[in-house]
């Protein structure tokens, strides 16, 4: 009797440790405009979810999971949820994104002074000359004994080398999703009657289909060979996609 009791009791405090709960949340701007479609991950889960017209969001998941809020032209967030996030609304402020200004070359025309134009008009040839002397200096070998131990140094034996763990990815689906938006444009979606607010929701469709990325994310390297294979992939998903609509 008593070992079924102690089994009973872990069975429950088990599903009690791994129950799914919803964190709800609104996203603004440092402003308090409401940001519709910011994407919200749980990067435990890799469910993706985003955000309405209001800048409510809703994403399951529980307490120490790691929420990344991504929305373009502003900084990333993440924020881990806590006890009180599942009991009251998340708050998340994006701040916009610094964009660097083009520097602007100003070019010094001619003065009609012999030495000034003489010594302005030679500054390309010396910065050139400059760019070759160091190409030169790169091409060439370093001599061994620069990096040769000195006598007494302790030198690292040669070995296999050990794991350190998983390696993080480069990517995530955030950033594969935007190269596929670049890569084959928007107008690509919308010739297969995609508005473009919805494209990244069909995105995440098609991924969500079963559309392999493992590589990809873990090398942050999309080849041509895989964007085909997603193209592939949007034909098979785009009829299902568009079974709600026309059923209607």
């Amino acid at each position: 009797m008593k070992i079924k009791l102690l089994f009973t009791f872990f069975v429950l405090f088990f599903i009690n440790m791994n129950a799914q709960n919803y964190i709800f949340g609104k996203i603004n701007t440092e402003d308090g405009v409401e940001l519709t479609d910011a994407t919200v991950i749980n990067i435990r889960t890799n469910e993706t979810v985003v955000s309405n017209n209001d800048g409510h969001f809703m994403i399951s998941g529980r307490v120490g999971d790691e929420l990344r809020f991504v929305k373009v032209g502003y900084e990333r967030v993440s924020k881990k949820v806590s006890e009180d996030n599942l009991s009251s609304s998340l708050q998340v402020i994006l701040i916009k994104a610094a964009t660097l200004i083009d520097e602007v070359e100003i070019k010094k025309g001619i003065t009609g002074d012999l030495k000034i134009d003489a010594k302005n008009l030679n500054q390309q040839k010396k910065v050139q000359k400059l760019k070759n002397e160091l190409a030169l200096y790169i091409s060439q070998k370093s001599d061994p004994r620069v990096l040769a131990a000195r006598p007494g140094q302790f030198v690292q034996p040669k070995g296999e080398g050990f794991s350190i763990g998983k390696v993080k990815n480069k990517w995530d689906d955030v950033d594969l999703m935007k190269y596929l938006i670049s890569a084959l444009g928007e107008q690509y979606f919308i010739d297969l009657k995609i508005e473009k607010p919805l494209i990244q929701n069909f995105i995440y469709y098609v991924f969500a289909g079963g559309f392999e990325r493992k590589n990809i994310l873990k090398y942050g390297y999309c080849s041509d060979a895989d964007l085909m294979r997603f193209q592939r992939g949007v034909l098979v998903r785009i009829s299902s996609y568009r079974a709600p609509q026309t059923q209607k």
